[in-house]
């Protein structure tokens, strides 16, 4: 049997995470630590072609997924099973976000960024 990966102070790691709504700052990081120890990591999200300079370093696997499309994310997850079986470790990142003075902003618009960015869609 494998060796599950160890942290630094001794405790087991999950062997592969997928990052729904991928992209720089928080998930680029997470990706970033998870791939240092050791995790195989899976990252998703709209635009792949956003995610190559993370997935090369991180040597993750790139997913094209909208979070919003249910499809979509059963595809994500079906990808990374067959790879590697299923992920010990999720993270939904996915979000939305309207710009402007709040007097502005539409409701449908504050609508959609609590879907997108609590529940997926």
């Amino acid at each position: 049997m494998a060796q599950r990966p160890v942290a630094a102070d001794g405790a087991t790691l999950s062997e592969s995470a997928l990052i729904v709504g991928a992209g720089s700052g928080l998930s680029a990081s997470l990706a970033r630590l998870l791939s240092r120890q050791g995790m195989r990591v899976a990252l998703a999200a709209r635009d792949v072609a956003k995610l190559g300079a993370l997935a090369q370093e991180t040597a993750a696997l790139a997913l094209r997924c909208d979070a919003t499309d249910a499809a979509q994310v059963d595809a994500a997850f079906a990808a990374v099973e067959k790879k590697w079986g299923v992920p010990d470790l999720v993270v939904y990142n996915a979000s939305y976000r309207v710009r402007g003075p709040i007097t502005e902003v539409e409701a449908k618009e504050v609508e959609r960024t609590l879907a997108i960015s609590a529940f997926a869609g």
